[in-house]
């Protein structure tokens, strides 16, 4: 390789910075990168030796947050795929943590909620994640959860947000 050559590439490889793009705000992306592997962590490592993985803890989230939510619902709040829902789904059903029953108003529909021993997992896997929200809170002072509140809300894309703040009056 030639100098000019070696050159290039070291210049390729330089990471790129705040003066070569200064609408990017590269410390909160990787904080934000970090924050994520670090509260999930906990989780992971509960879930881990079930053979569980992270698209069970979101599906048994949901489940118990909201009881009843039918399968189409779950696949609105996911953005995933059917085919994607139906392995984790019938893990968690074959093992226990959620039961799906017929719909009420349409047999089609399937209602799903969360079993004794999926609301106990779900809690098991909240509690470490609280435990590190409320530490990184207590660093700062008493506005700054509504101000993380409202930073993390406005990352949501707009159609999401408002099924934030309006969740059904069980899942509050």
């Amino acid at each position: 390789m030639t100098k000019q050559q070696t050159d290039k590439a070291r210049a390729a490889a330089e990471p790129a910075t705040r003066t070569d793009s200064d609408d990017i705000d590269f410390t909160l992306i990787e904080l934000l990168f970090f924050a994520y592997r670090d509260f999930i962590s906990d989780p992971d490592a509960i879930l881990g030796p079930q053979g569980f993985g992270r698209a069970h803890h979101r599906v048994l989230h949901f489940v118990n947050r909201r009881p009843g939510l039918t399968v189409a619902e779950l696949l609105d709040v996911l953005k995933i795929t059917k085919q994607s829902l139906a392995r984790v789904l019938k893990q968690l059903i074959d093992t226990g943590y959620i039961v799906q029953v017929t719909g009420p108003r349409d047999r089609r529909q399937r209602e799903l909620y969360a079993t004794e021993k999926g609301k106990a997992l779900s809690l098991a896997l909240a509690r470490p994640q609280s435990r590190r929200i409320r530490d990184a809170l207590g660093e700062g002072g008493a506005g700054d959860r509504a101000a993380v509140e409202r930073f993390l809300k406005a990352m949501v894309n707009p159609e999401l947000r408002r099924q934030i703040d309006n969740p059904p009056k069980d899942a509050r």
